[in-house]
């Protein structure tokens, strides 16, 4: 089996684990010793990307894309719509809303919670309306009931960190002053969650800190808190899991090495404060979450290399005084959450901002 017929759309966000399990399996076979990670293993070839002498990289796969469905007369029950963010930069969003707050009494209305969710990908694949993501949004939206905004920001390493913070920052600043009836009339502004999954949720968090330096200035969108699916976190120095799961078959370390190498800013080391953000120089945002009382919910699986980076966070997050969660449990893989949008580990995600979107908000 040639490492060429592997699909990344199957392998680094996590979707259709078994068809990851099987290939990896098979490519592996000859090129790993039981512990330690390969050193035969071209992370290049296994996501199907070349890097050109230019900085580029040549995406020789293309993921599945799945269209908006705005018409209220599909009868579907989650409806969606693109709109411009920045033309410059090519940024977008693909906005998600149940079709029953379109059909309710105008009168009786209850705004829904307004969540503002980051793609993964590794900060180098992947798009708002990728059907992978699309899909775990619809889901989302339909079993909570809320409105949502997925952002389609610049990738790596053509536009390396901070790009895509910026990018995150300028989409929350475009809600605030959107004239779209999607959200000035169905989201409650007041009930701002940051999401993210993977990348998206390294995203989520390092636009978390920017956007608590600001809140003022992106009034009336207020923040409640930050939700992070298995969010993509390194760092210089191993942890425990990443030595375990070192040939993961669905996340193993010279993907995420490469991931790292590819967008963090050049010449910085997996210790920078948008990879590792435990470390002294990463750890700066951490008063404003706690003077917000924003609430930090992060997922993960301990078959998941980078959960010990995930339990790390929480665990610092704690010790700084912020209201902070952590749903840790099972062996699934690295995409768990989001892979299979409408059953396992997603259900356990619903029921969660179910009951968080029930709690009185912050002051």
């Amino acid at each position: 089996m040639s490492l060429l017929s592997f699909s990344p759309a199957r392998f680094f966000c996590g979707a259709t684990i078994a068809f990851s399990l099987y290939y990896l399996s098979v490519a592996f076979s000859t090129t790993i010793v039981a512990g330690t990670p390969s050193t035969t293993m071209d992370p290049y070839q296994l996501l199907h990307i070349i890097l050109n002498p230019n900085g580029t990289l040549t995406r020789l796969e293309k993921h599945p894309e799945s269209p908006a469905a705005p018409d209220p007369n599909s009868h579907l029950p989650v409806l969606s719509k693109d709109l411009t963010i920045n033309p410059s930069r090519n940024t977008w969003a693909r906005i998600f809303l149940p079709l029953q707050a379109l059909n309710h009494p105008r009168s009786s209305l209850t705004k829904l919670p307004l969540i503002v969710f980051y793609h993964g990908g590794g900060f180098i694949f992947y798009a708002a309306n990728s059907t992978y993501f699309h899909d775990f949004c619809v889901s989302l939206v339909q079993r909570t009931q809320s409105v949502v905004v997925s952002v389609n920001y610049r990738l790596a390493p053509e536009h390396r960190l901070p790009a895509a913070y910026d990018d995150a920052l300028e989409a929350l600043h475009w809600i605030q002053t959107s004239e779209d009836q999607w959200l000035t009339r169905f989201a409650d502004y007041s009930r701002c969650y940051l999401m993210g999954e993977s990348a998206g949720g390294n995203i989520a968090y390092n636009a978390g800190l920017r956007a608590a330096a600001e809140v003022d200035q992106l009034e009336p969108v207020k923040i409640q808190g930050l939700i992070l699916i298995q969010p993509f976190f390194g760092g210089v120095k191993r942890t425990s899991s990443e030595r375990r799961l070192a040939n993961d078959t669905v996340l193993p370390l010279p993907v995420t090495d490469l991931m790292w190498e590819l967008s963090l800013p050049v010449g910085a080391d997996r210790d920078h404060e948008y990879s590792n953000p435990t470390a002294e120089r990463g750890s700066k945002g951490f008063d404003n979450i706690t003077r917000l009382g924003w609430k930090v919910i992060v997922f993960g699986c301990y078959g998941d290399p980078l959960v010990d980076r995930q339990i790390k966070l929480v665990n610092t997050l704690q010790e700084n005084g912020a209201q902070v969660e952590g749903h840790f449990q099972g062996e699934d893989k690295h995409g768990a959450f989001v892979g299979q949008p409408t059953q396992g580990k997603a259900l356990e995600l619903y029921d969660t901002l179910k009951k968080l979107f029930n709690t009185p908000l912050v002051a």
